[in-house]
């Protein structure tokens, strides 16, 4: 199973998205039509790579716009992009999302006591290669790590590319503290204070900060993507969120997008153009004490 990206807008832009194709050049939604496993005998399951590692622009999947393409996040008007807190560079993970799982808002879980934040769940993965934005992988589950984020249930998953050389090595979230040393707390130091140089509250987390294990994090995967299942069967309220899908709806639902539907949504963005200059400020290093 094979996935392609177009390009729309003018990157760094309020106009660039980033539009998904499946191997027949069908345009499909990355948060509906991906399916959520590439092999579930296995527990291989596919990872959409929203931000490349050692960037700093806050893309995301648009879980409220038709065909749900990636695009930058925007905070008052402007483009967002996450602070550089020393001593890290922009994400230092590739960041992105599980297709068809959802973070339902109107469940309050029973581990954190906080509802979900209302967006497919979030992977960080550790291998070695920088992947690309828009890139559909294979990912390995090692463990899970539980986030509150100003008071919603916002949980990490941490992965690794089934075709990174290492991968044979990874297994659980004990192999991560052994093999890669300092990248769990370095994990757990980015979360909990990558919105201060906004003016945020730190973050929480549940479980005393610790990181539950790979079957643990199995099960939430499972969970959330059984809400997924509930969203896309109208068994649960979309509120703003787009469900429309190129493939998995039947005909006679609201949620079902035709080729032609699909292809007038692309139509109406404007083609890809000429990248703008991204602020200098970007580049600018935040430092404040641990308390």
């Amino acid at each position: 199973m094979s996935f392609s990206v177009e390009e729309r807008g003018n990157p760094n832009s309020l106009s660039y998205r980033l539009f998904f194709k499946n191997a027949e050049g069908k345009y499909i939604s990355p948060f509906h039509d991906i399916p959520m496993y590439a092999d579930e005998g296995q527990n291989i399951f596919h990872m959409v790579v929203e931000v490349p590692r050692w960037t700093n622009a806050k893309m995301e999947i648009a879980t409220k716009d038709l065909l749900n393409p990636i695009k930058q996040d925007v905070k008052k008007g402007k483009l967002r992009y996450v602070a550089n807190v020393f001593p890290h560079k922009g994400y230092i993970w590739n960041y992105g999302a599980i297709p068809q799982t959802w973070e339902d808002p109107a469940h309050k879980d029973g581990d954190t006591g906080c509802c979900g934040d209302n967006d497919p769940i979030d992977v960080c993965e550790i291998g070695s290669k920088v992947c690309s934005r828009g890139e559909v992988i294979k990912v390995k589950v090692l463990g899970i790590l539980a986030m509150i984020d100003e008071g919603e249930t916002d949980w990490k998953v941490i992965a690794i590319n089934v075709d990174d050389p290492e991968a044979s090595e990874f297994n659980n979230i004990g192999d991560v503290r052994r093999l890669k040393p300092g990248y769990l707390e370095a994990t757990v130091e980015w979360f909990r204070r990558y919105k201060v140089p906004d003016g945020k509250p730190e973050n929480q987390f549940a479980f005393n900060e610790e990181f539950k294990d790979k079957d643990f994090a199995i099960e939430v995967i499972k969970s959330t993507h059984n809400f997924w299942k509930a969203l896309i069967s109208q068994k649960a309220s979309a509120g703003e969120l787009n469900c429309k899908n190129t493939c998995v709806s039947a005909g006679d639902s609201p949620f079902c997008c035709s080729a032609d539907e699909a292809t007038a949504a692309v139509g109406e963005t404007c083609p890809c153009g000429k990248e703008d200059p991204v602020p200098s400020s970007v580049d600018k290093w935040f430092y404040y004490e641990r308390k």
